[in-house]
């Protein structure tokens, strides 16, 4: 009979990192018997950065990886469903009006010929609707206010791929109590001292309480109060390429008759752009921006103005951003992850993605009696590549505008140099459509080269292509999109009244 005791995993700080984190990692390990003691010590004193939650559409694998009832985990967090990102005014105005496409979760594959997206190329259907209308069914979804579900979809299944709008905060809590239902240790403290004996940290101190581990998590946010005394000069900024580097976040009140929408609305402001993310009863709105150009006085009143005069202000808060990753997020027996890991901007919903990144290769790397140099140097390879590969695609969404009525939008193009390959590549997808094989090897886990397009035909970066198909085979693929969106539509219910299904 094996009588190995429990290895000790001391978790410090809650929030969405320290939750999602303790809640994955003790229904992975601790399942079928007690593979570690699993302790999360938050803080009453420190509050989390709250200002509410955009995910991609992956999470859903990992919440329901934890068990979790998805319906449960909506009406917790007031959380409604999303299908997308609208992106609005990242480019001057089309035709008088404002420009904007769409980033779905999906992409149609039709044809056993030439493959859609070169089809709607050499058709010139640029001329009649933008790409993801051509090529995608959430288009057309959120054109008529449907989600991706049915009245008897089942949990996390949907007619599309679709993420979730949920409250940080309240996210927070509900994992905490599932966690601890299913026996992870919670403890109320602050910390006041951390320990460290060679490479390793021996304990953390809590006024007189002393914890002791074989592994620490660092889930504090951009302090990194455990990693950074490890190592210092352990820092990779990415403020070359991104310079927005503050945020000006506020929630207010939907109006009675405003029906959360199901999908994010990310529109450019004058020095960044602002996120809209629709909760049920209120709106999630900030402002993301490069202080070396603009005010924390002036942000504000620019997304006052932006939100409208009779926006009814429920919350404002003010944040400054540290833009990069860890050299090492594993360093002797301490991980960090969430903020003290890293952080880009949230242009892409990546921040819980890639606290789910970091638990799953946990999930892999902690298996070892005694995790070695090379379990540590793999995870860390791992991670910084996730970040790179991030960075890499929200450069992507500033480098091709065309807008000049700033000095921010006029030095955008230019941070395209800070990231080569994609200045290269994107002189390649001139003359071809972006493909799968462009981006092998890479480390990216959820943008593909679907997404790739959607971005580079959405900021008219096209491909010049020079083929000819017959009129009949590209009414038939087209209309194949079309018919399968009505069907689609058919199929789903309208957002909100999937939302008040829930409620009942």
């Amino acid at each position: 009979m094996d009588t190995q005791k429990p290895k000790s995993l001391v978790i410090v700080g809650g929030g969405s990192a320290g939750w999602m984190t303790a809640a994955y990692l003790n229904r992975l390990f601790n399942r079928e018997r007690q593979n570690f003691d699993i302790t999360v010590i938050e803080s009453p004193d420190i509050g989390i950065i709250g200002v509410g939650e955009a995910t991609v559409h992956s999470v859903r694998f990992f919440l329901a990886a934890m068990g979790l009832d998805e319906e449960e985990l909506l009406r917790e967090t007031n959380g409604t469903l999303k299908t997308g990102i609208l992106f609005r005014n990242w480019m001057k105005p089309r035709g008088g009006k404002t420009h904007e496409y769409f980033h779905p979760f999906e992409q149609q594959k039709l044809g056993r010929g030439i493959d859609i997206s070169s089809a709607w190329m050499v058709a010139g259907r640029d001329a009649v609707e933008r790409y993801d209308e051509g090529v995608s069914l959430s288009a057309a979804l959120i054109r008529a206010g449907h989600g991706p579900k049915g009245p008897n979809s089942p949990a996390y299944q949907g007619v599309v791929p679709y993420g979730y709008h949920i409250d940080a905060t309240m996210l927070a809590r509900f994992l905490r109590r599932k966690a601890v239902e299913a026996g992870v240790k919670h403890v109320e403290a602050t910390i006041t001292d951390v320990q460290v004996k060679g490479d390793n940290i021996a304990a953390v101190i809590a006024g007189k309480q002393r914890f002791e581990g074989a592994f620490f998590l660092d889930c504090t946010g951009f302090r990194g109060l455990l990693i950074d005394k490890l190592k210092a000069d352990n820092w990779n900024s990415f403020t070359d390429a991104l310079p927005c580097n503050k945020a000006v976040a506020i929630q207010r009140e939907l109006a009675a008759d405003e029906a959360p929408k199901p999908y994010t609305t990310a529109t450019a402001l004058s020095n960044g752009w602002a996120w809209q993310i629709d909760l049920t009863g209120r709106q999630g709105s900030g402002y993301v921006y490069d202080g070396n150009r603009l005010s924390s006085e002036a942000a504000e009143a620019e997304l006052r103005d932006f939100l409208g005069p009779h926006s009814q202000i429920l919350k404002c808060t003010h944040l400054n951003m540290k833009v990069g990753c860890r050299e090492e997020f594993w360093v002797g027996n301490c991980i960090a992850t969430g903020l003290a890991g890293g952080f880009i901007e949230p242009l892409e919903s990546t921040g819980l993605h890639l606290i789910n990144l970091a638990a799953g290769l946990m999930g892999t790397h902690l298996l070892a009696d005694s995790p070695a140099r090379a379990s540590r140097d793999s995870f860390n390879r791992l991670m910084r590549g996730f970040y790179q590969d991030l960075k890499q695609f929200i450069v992507l969404h500033y480098c091709l505008t065309d807008r000049d009525d700033s000095d921010f939008w006029r030095a955008a193009p230019a941070t395209v140099k800070e990231v080569p390959w994609l200045e290269a590549q994107l002189e390649v997808w001139r003359h071809k459509v972006c493909e799968f094989h462009d981006l092998a090897g890479s480390f990216s886990t959820t943008f593909s080269d679907e997404n790739y397009r959607y971005i580079l035909y959405g900021m008219q970066h096209y491909p010049k292509l020079n083929f000819c198909m017959s009129d009949v085979a590209v009414e038939g693929l087209f209309a194949g999109v079309r018919n399968m969106s009505k069907q689609a539509l058919a199929a789903t219910m309208p957002h909100d009244a999937y939302l008040q299904k829930l409620r009942v």
